[in-house]
């Protein structure tokens, strides 16, 4: 009985322990952000006195940097060209309770970058909201500026898909805002000709850039992935499991203009996943179709006649981008 009792006794131990590690670590994080949130506040205080004092021009602006720098001096933030942000940034909002919560959780140089590249407020809080959800780092939310994510994914009016017609309402509207158009593949070594086995053994050899630009959820679960009817075989090109969707994702890809006889093939290859591997739990499988391009009516038709949920979007291929990690070993 004893040994029983202490074993107890250290299991509520450990629980003690990873409580009180819980707790320090939401204490850490609750103190760092609201360090980041009066660093905003000063810094949009001091952008409102160079606002309203403009009348002493740059002359103001280089003044009060150097009398900083010498009272201040192991604080970096105070350079000409980041009270001039300073400035921007309250001429931005113009006050406090109009700084959405989103951006005033992002750190500085973040809020910066969007100011800078970025007019409407509500494209802003769209890539605030993302970097939390994605936890970009500021190279991948300035990359993610430049391959203008938010007019490829942020704008339902754009894409095609009959998801609202063949999924239920919460998963439709999931789904919809998933989908990209166009996906840009960063991949090297790839030219405009190459045939879909060549582009897909690329894509594949880079699964996790290919995943970074699909968008968070989801897993890779095999390319050329082989389905069986007894007679024949059937090679899908790359199926995916989606951990928000709750399903899996068929994605074929196309190195041509769109054509209706797509449609019919990604319907077969979802009606097969469905039937082989979809299990109690997971909703309806879900096709995306890649092409390079593809006309608007055609695809609206096609769909319409489709009882599976499919989204047809086109694709670019660039050349890769580095990452963080490798910019920083070539670095050092």
């Amino acid at each position: 009985m004893k040994k029983v009792a202490d074993t107890i006794d250290l299991d509520q131990m450990m629980k003690l322990v990873k409580d009180i590690k819980k707790d320090i670590v939401l204490t850490r994080n609750k103190m760092l952000s609201d360090a980041n949130m009066e660093l905003i506040c000063l810094y949009f205080r001091i952008g409102k006195v160079i606002s309203e004092n403009q009348k002493y021009g740059s002359n103001f602006i280089n003044t009060l940097s150097m009398s900083l720098k010498i009272d201040y001096p192991n604080n970096t933030g105070f350079s000409p060209r980041n009270l001039s942000r300073m400035k921007k940034f309250y001429e931005s909002y113009l006050d406090l309770s109009n700084l959405p919560t989103a951006l005033a959780k992002l750190p500085w140089s973040f809020n910066c970058l969007l100011i800078d590249k970025i007019e409407n407020t509500d494209k802003r809080i769209w890539y605030a909201n993302k970097c939390f959800e994605n936890g970009w780092s500021y190279i991948v939310l300035n990359h993610q500026i430049d391959l203008q994510l938010f007019e490829r994914q942020g704008i339902n009016t754009r894409k095609l898909a009959n998801f609202d017609k063949n999924l239920p309402l919460k998963q439709s509207e999931l789904a919809m805002d998933l989908l990209k158009d166009p996906y840009i593949f960063e991949i090297n070594g790839l030219s405009e000709k190459m045939i879909e086995t060549a582009i897909e053994k690329r894509m594949v050899e880079r699964i996790k850039t290919v995943i970074l630009e699909l968008g968070k959820g989801f897993s890779f679960v095999g390319n050329q992935y082989r389905i069986s009817t007894g007679h024949k075989d059937y090679y899908i090109d790359l199926l995916f499991y989606h951990l928000s969707l709750k399903c899996f994702v068929v994605v074929e890809l196309k190195n041509t203009d769109f054509d209706p006889s797509y449609i019919g093939q990604l319907q077969f290859y979802i009606t097969a996943i469905d039937e082989i591997l979809k299990q109690e739990g997971d909703n309806p499988t879900i096709g995306l179709l890649l092409c390079k391009n593809k006309d608007r009516y055609s695809v609206e038709w096609s769909l319409k006649s489709s009882n599976a949920p499919i989204g047809v979007t086109s694709y670019a291929i660039e050349q890769y981008l580095p990452t963080e990690e490798e910019i920083n070993k070539f670095i050092k």
